[in-house]
């Protein structure tokens, strides 16, 4: 079956080369490509430069074997005889690359060709080139020269080959006018022979959007274009060829075509943007690209169709020059195309640009370009006064020396504009400084250190101004002379040095001289004289002579003392000058490193302790000393008296803290320890620790209640406090006694009539019967003298006494109750109160004695008091007065 295809391929092309030659010898010749397109294989992606490709064959119909051709392509050459060649290196990244080729015949037509490289395998070579055909003009309307485009041949019986047919693109031209349907070609099945086939394509175009652009006749299977193609909206199209037998199961392997639409130079370039806008600056060099404009061009960018030129037409103003600039006619960059840009006098220029395709000879747009020029410092700035002369008073920093005025002939505000100063001779040491004033356009001088009247009378500098931007091209630097008078005022007396160091011992004696401290005067032209006095001396102990500036000692200095840091004492000395007008003080820091003195005896910190009595482990007492290194540690601990019956001590292991342990187990209740500490230099001194010891085991110290000969201690402040109270009664019980009215008075009831009643004076009748009483009655006589005032109730204005706290040592448990006793004894604000009692008057006539008989000291005469003598010293006072008879 595959030798009979093979068999009916060469008689259709046979009959065709006869048929085209017949055709050919009875018409006349035409020029233009032999087809409309050509086809070159490679064995590589990857082709380089100078490659041979192959030949596009072209008829001028008039002998001649040379034509002109351009390749669309910049990639591709072609000689005049045809032959293709590669410019520089081409990569077939899809495995193939098409382009177009033109050729202008003797009379100056053009044609075109389309031309395609593809890529083949070695061993498919021979199978491609009886596959590829070449394409006739569309145009041509005869049916025996139309394109057959047959489906692959079976290899044996039904089965088709897996590679189809190497089918090249087909190319049509944009913006037909038709007539439409226009027929492109025909697809065709070697069955159709044998048996009718159905043909049908699908794919863009077909019946993908934009649907029903091509079309396929059914049972011909020609292949119709139904409307003008638009490349800019769509330039290629894939379609797939099918064809299926009528009432058999016999179909063809689809088949791939590909509809190139070749580009027509139907869209003007376009600029991105209308008006540009650039900068130039006015001192820019010939050459000096500046901006960018930039056109797009709808049409294919790799025809001319889409290449676009630019240039321009027209500046505007045309000064100093007409042709200032200049623009490049591939990139669109401007460029400066010669000198006499000025600022000053041409700050714009609108430039008009054409974009054309074709290289300049299709379509055009034009555009506009608005150039600014901007400043350059091409203007010196220039002090509008060159000399000055000025006074400055000495001593002073940051004053004001002069201002320096300038002008400059630069755009305002910009960079050429604003100006700088710098001081290039005349101060040497440093002594000014020069910055740039608020409005840019002067220069300010003032001083950074203070000037010396006795050292330099004058100063001569030479300021230069420049801008910030630097200068364009050679421009001279405008120079400004100060001069700087320096004014003598009254300086203050200066120390020498300004801060002295001493070395003394704390201990030195009161009135014994430190040291002489003195002071020059730097006003050189006058005789002045300097006195001294203390201007700082936190602790008072020290005095200055006026006159000579002898620092003496007025008061015992210590190291230990809070003004003293570091062991340095300071202290602040002043020197007044005399002069009349305005007197000038100037100051020195006296500091005194004091060498310290054994003066200060080691003591320990810890005053109070705790601990058990049982299993308790040593107690560490810290010891400090005030005094330096030298004269406190290491210590050494001693124990005296009581205190070494009961404790022992030992020393840590840096000799600063003493471990104190008790001997023996000891009874619950508080203990004075005294331990005497001395200093590595022999001081020694007495510390008294009061060391609580608990009835307990270990390092948990819990003290219960302290009990005083097996009874607890609170008990024991019961007792004391009954016998308190008792020895007070039996004092009030005497003075009752003592103040008792010697004469007896009849009662106002009989004895043996005393009744529980209140009786109301101040009515006459109101007998036994009479049972209702109103006591507010008692309170009349005061409601109606409100002067009085009356207070019977504890005293609040008074200080209660403090009693003294339960001591720790029973042994003064005596003094205890002594001083607490004492202080009972004198309460004031223990009952009975000594307050005003206020008696309403009853008149007189009263059968009942005079109450003052209570104030009488014979009262208790008819007593015996000598018995209080035997109470102690405590109740002397009582003996004196109850004892000892009428005084």
């Amino acid at each position: 079956m595959a030798c009979v295809g093979i068999v009916r391929l060469g008689v259709i092309i046979f009959l065709f080369q006869v048929f085209s030659c017949g055709y050919t010898e009875e018409s006349t010749c035409t020029p233009g490509f032999e087809s409309e397109t050509v086809v070159f294989k490679v064995h590589r992606n990857h082709l380089h430069r100078g490659k041979r490709l192959g030949r596009v064959p072209f008829s001028n119909c008039d002998g001649r074997t040379r034509t002109l051709f351009q390749s669309v392509d910049k990639r591709f050459d072609v000689n005049t005889d045809g032959t293709v060649t590669l410019k520089r290196q081409v990569t077939l990244h899809e495995g193939h690359k098409v382009f177009s080729v033109d050729a202008w015949d003797s009379s100056g037509k053009k044609h075109t060709v389309s031309v395609r490289v593809e890529r083949v395998h070695h061993h498919h070579e021979d199978h491609h080139m009886n596959t590829v055909m070449n394409i006739s003009s569309p145009q041509m309307e005869s049916p025996s020269d139309d394109l057959v485009l047959m489906f692959p041949k079976p290899s044996t019986g039904l089965k088709r080959a897996k590679r189809g047919w190497v089918i090249p693109p087909f190319n049509i031209g944009e913006n037909s006018r038709g007539p439409f349907p226009e027929k492109m070609h025909q697809i065709k099945s070697d069955y159709s022979k044998e048996i009718q086939m159905h043909y049908s394509i699908t794919g863009e175009g077909a019946d993908l959007d934009p649907k029903g652009t091509f079309t396929i006749e059914r049972l011909t299977g020609n292949l119709f274009v139904t409307r003008p193609l638009d490349r800019e909206i769509k330039a290629s199209y894939r379609l797939m060829a099918y064809a299926v037998a009528v009432g058999a199961d016999i179909k063809e392997t689809p088949m791939e075509i590909i509809v190139n639409v070749m580009d027509q130079n139907d869209n003007k370039p376009v600029f991105t943007q209308n008006p540009f806008n650039g900068n130039v600056a006015e001192a820019s060099l010939i050459g000096h690209e500046f901006m960018t404009v930039t056109a797009t061009d709808a049409d294919d960018p790799d025809t001319y169709n889409g290449v676009v030129s630019y240039a321009i037409v027209k500046q505007d103003p045309e000064l100093p020059k007409p042709d200032l600039f200049i623009i490049n006619p591939v990139t669109g960059g401007i460029r400066v195309n010669a000198l006499g840009l000025d600022k000053e006098k041409w700050s714009r220029y609108t430039v008009l640009i054409t974009a054309t395709d074709l290289e300049g000879r299709g379509y055009g747009s034009t555009g506009t370009a608005v150039i600014t020029v901007t400043d350059s410092n091409d203007n010196a700035p220039q002090f509008v006064q060159t000399s000055h002369t000025v006074s400055v008073p000495e001593n002073k920093v940051e004053a004001e020396v002069a201002r320096l005025t300038v002008t400059d002939g630069d755009e305002e505000g910009s960079p050429a504009w604003s100006t700088k100063y710098k001081i290039i001779d005349g101060d040497k040491s440093g002594f000014f400084s020069v910055s740039t004033g608020p409005s840019q356009l002067e220069g300010i001088i003032t001083t950074v250190k203070p000037l010396d009247f006795e050292k330099n009378k004058q100063f001569i500098l030479s300021v230069i101004v420049e801008n910030d931007d630097p200068f364009v091209g050679s421009l001279a630097t405008s120079t400004a002379t100060v001069t700087v008078n320096v004014e003598d005022v009254n300086e203050p007396p200066e120390f020498n040095p300004k801060e002295k160091v001493i070395f003394k011992p704390e201990n030195a004696p009161v009135d014994s001289e430190l040291v002489t401290y003195k002071a020059t005067d730097p006003d050189t032209a006058k005789a002045q004289k300097i006195t001294y006095k203390i201007g700082s001396d936190p602790a008072g102990w020290l005095s200055v002579a006026p006159d000579t500036g002898v620092i003496k000692v007025k008061s015992l200095m210590d190291r230990e003392s809070p003004s003293v840091k570091d062991g340095k004492y300071r202290a602040i000395i002043l020197a007044l000058d005399n002069d009349g007008d305005a007197p000038a003080t100037g100051t020195g820091t006296l500091v005194i490193e004091l060498e310290d003195v054994n003066d200060n005896a080691p003591v320990i910190n810890e005053r109070n302790i705790r601990m058990c009595n049982r299993g308790s482990a040593p107690v560490l007492l810290s010891i400090s000393d005030k005094d330096g290194p030298s004269f406190a540690g290491p210590f050494r601990v001693e124990t005296h008296g009581e205190t070494s019956k009961n404790w022992s001590t030992s020393m840590n292991g840096t000799s600063t803290g003493v471990f104190l342990t008790p001997k023996s187990a000891l009874e619950q209740g508080d203990y004075n320890v005294v331990l005497k500490v001395i200093d590595q230099a022999g001081l020694d001194q007495e510390s008294t620790i009061q060391a609580t010891v608990c009835n307990c085991e270990g390092e948990d110290v819990q003290c219960a209640d302290i009990r005083v000969a097996g009874m607890p201690l609170s008990g024991v402040l019961g007792i004391l406090g009954g016998i308190l109270l008792l020895l007070l009664l039996a004092l009030l019980l005497l003075l009752f006694m003592r103040r008792k009215s010697s004469t007896k008075k009849e009662p106002l009831l009989p004895e043996d009539d005393i009744r529980d009643n209140i009786y109301y004076y101040d009515e006459e009748g109101g007998g036994e019967d009479d049972q209702d009483f109103d006591l507010s009655v008692l309170h009349r006589g005061l409601d109606n003298r409100p002067e009085v005032f009356r207070n019977d109730v504890a005293p609040t204005y008074m200080t209660a006494p403090q009693f003294r706290p339960r001591p720790s040592n029973p042994d003064e448990i005596g003094t205890f109750i002594d001083d607490n006793l004492n202080a009972a004894d004198n309460d004031p604000t223990a009952p009975p109160y000594d307050s005003l009692l206020v008696f309403d008057y009853e008149g007189g006539g009263s059968d009942a004695g005079s109450i003052s008989s209570l104030n009488s000291s014979s009262s208790g005469g008819d007593q015996d008091y000598d018995f209080i003598n035997d109470w102690g010293p405590r109740f002397k006072k009582l003996a004196d007065m109850y004892g000892g008879g009428d005084d």
